[in-house]
């Protein structure tokens, strides 16, 4: 197990001052980090904590796993490394009703007009 923890399902109340406390009873805190949203400052319900060592870690998971700090029950568990590759891919070019060239109706389709290919 590593040293750094995700925790979600925060409070949007909670404050990186906040979660670090509520983590410190658990060993030395290295830094601790609620996710906030860029555009209107709000933070996201989730953050990161990093312990000194992984036996704290470990046993923050143990402890604070389920929960509940101001009517919600936290998601605590080791925080994985981001990698853009692993993100679902969406399809826009698949399936679906409407958008451009596919859909019902409207289009070049008519007796008189030229047949113009669909992409």
């Amino acid at each position: 197990m590593g040293d750094k923890l995700f925790v979600g399902n925060l409070p949007f109340t909670v404050t990186s001052e906040k979660l670090s406390e509520l983590f410190s009873p658990y060993g030395e805190i290295k830094e601790a980090t609620v996710i906030m949203n860029k555009f209107n400052g709000r933070s996201k319900g989730f953050g990161f904590v990093t312990f000194a060592s992984e036996e704290s870690a470990a046993k923050a998971v143990a402890e604070m796993n389920g929960k509940e700090v101001e009517g919600r029950q936290m998601t605590v568990s080791e925080a994985k490394p981001f990698n853009p590759d692993e993100r679902p891919k969406r399809d826009f070019h698949s399936g679906g009703r409407g958008g451009f060239g596919g859909g019902r109706g409207g289009g070049f389709g008519g007796r008189d007009r030229e047949r113009r290919p669909r992409y």
